[in-house]
């Protein structure tokens, strides 16, 4: 139908010429040819135009995320070598470890506390009016613990240190820096990348940590008050909750956390678009990344837990 509309709309333009301007019918027979070839030929070409845009696209995320496995790797081998924790190296790698560190330990944890505090007067006194005390403890434990901290913490590294020390990795290859250390004979992800990544992780997993331990004694300060009398109930009820199996689940969580908040900035600046190497891209582009990988982890975990 589609064609013989083409058809018939080139035909009339042809016959409409033809009586205008009585010159020959070859000509405007060839024009109609033309032209129902040309409309014949506008959808399948969209349609090979599309599909390479689509395939082009798959194999450049495709691309993306197998760089970002083999980066892993490379850290991963990096870690278990003891020649990446002597001399200069090691200097390196404790540096970035205490500036990733020790400038956010006492706000965070702070912030937890106060965030632990009122939370844990929202449950209880919502339990208290509904008669569910018994459950009260057991909602804040798995609510603050299992789920808010470590998520917390993670997201809190990543905006504070990770993705600003994946641009700035950015910033160092775009000058050549990288380079100029490989002729150097030094290895550049071992100087520059496996000490961020390093420090990203022992951040993450302090932070969640202490964070936790915080939170535990902030809610049994706010229940019990700051006496000993219900230290038996207390560490019962966080038995139930934490079983074996919850509490894999907590420390792979927390593990997978670190490991994306802290590889994937890192990948995106070494392997990001070769023209957007300027700070504010890297950052976006580590921030999408990382989001999408930490709300897989929160939804698996998620379904680990409760179902």
């Amino acid at each position: 139908m589609f064609y013989m509309f083409c058809s018939a709309r080139a035909g009339c333009i042809s016959v409409l010429l033809m009586r205008q301007m009585g010159g020959s019918r070859r000509i405007f027979l060839a024009l109609a040819g033309h032209a129902v070839i040309i409309e014949n030929m506008i959808l399948p070409t969209r349609w090979r135009d599309l599909m390479a845009r689509s395939n082009h696209s798959s194999q450049a995320w495709l691309g993306q995320w197998w760089k970002l496995t083999r980066l892993g790797a490379l850290l991963l081998l990096l870690a278990l070598t003891p020649s990446s924790y002597r001399g200069t190296d090691r200097l390196v790698l404790a540096r970035h470890v205490y500036k990733n560190t020790a400038p956010i330990m006492m706000g965070f944890t702070l912030l937890c506390a106060l965030i632990s505090l009122v939370l844990t007067r929202i449950v209880i006194t919502t339990a208290l009016s509904y008669g569910l005390t018994q459950y009260a403890l057991q909602v804040v434990i798995r609510v603050l613990v299992l789920e808010l901290i470590p998520l917390t913490a993670a997201l809190f590294v990543a905006l504070r240190c990770t993705i600003p020390d994946g641009a700035e990795l950015a910033e160092l290859q775009a000058r050549g820096d990288l380079n100029a250390l490989r002729r150097l004979g030094v290895n550049p992800i071992a100087r520059e990348v496996l000490p961020r990544v390093m420090a990203g992780i022992f951040s993450t997993v302090t932070l969640a940590v202490l964070s936790c331990v915080v939170a535990l004694l902030v809610a049994y300060a706010a229940i019990y008050g700051f006496n000993v009398a219900g230290f038996a109930g207390y560490t019962r009820l966080f038995g139930q909750v934490f079983t074996p199996a919850v509490t894999l689940i907590f420390v792979m969580k927390t593990l997978l956390f670190s490991l994306a908040v802290s590889l994937i900035p890192m990948a995106s600046a070494l392997y990001g678009s070769a023209i957007n190497y300027t700070r504010t891209s890297a950052e976006m582009r580590g921030l999408v990344r990382m989001f999408a990988i930490i709300l897989l982890i929160e939804v698996l975990s998620l379904v680990g837990n409760y179902y």
